[in-house]
């Protein structure tokens, strides 16, 4: 399948946005941490902020691409398969980054993991709705 590399742009940074929105103005009014993950990038890069964002939403845009190239495969309507997806990139943060970061696998915090992961499927969901279905990216490429 051929990857809209436009609408996979354009989905991970919506999807990045809203996902960061709800991580740091809506989990804390729901009773969960506010999470920042450019700020937690940003330690990495000499405590510089606009790095951090950059990295953030750069990731989030190659996320997108890659979902571009695999979402043919999932099951689901366009939504669906992108929270599927979005699972992914959760373990891979929670497993394997998260304790290269020093916090412990699964963020060493239920809450902190549990609120990752829905920021993780919000991302997932919008971006596959706005991505689209797979079949409609291949007719219009």
């Amino acid at each position: 399948m051929n990857t809209n590399l436009g609408r996979a742009a354009l989905a991970g940074v919506v999807g990045t946005a809203v996902m960061t929105l709800v991580a740091t103005k809506i989990a804390p009014m729901m009773g969960m941490p506010p999470m920042n993950p450019a700020d937690m990038l940003a330690g990495f890069m000499a405590d510089n902020a606009m790095m951090g964002w950059i990295a953030h939403f750069m990731i989030g845009i190659v996320l997108a691409g890659i979902y571009g190239s695999v979402a043919g495969k999932l099951p689901g309507p366009p939504v669906a398969r992108g929270a599927l997806f979005a699972l992914a990139p959760f373990l891979v943060l929670q497993v394997v980054l998260m304790p290269m970061m020093g916090l412990g696998f699964f963020s060493g915090s239920a809450s902190m993991a549990m609120g990752a992961l829905v920021g993780h499927l919000i991302y997932g969901a919008v971006v596959g709705g706005i991505y689209g279905a797979p079949s409609a990216q291949a007719a219009a490429a």
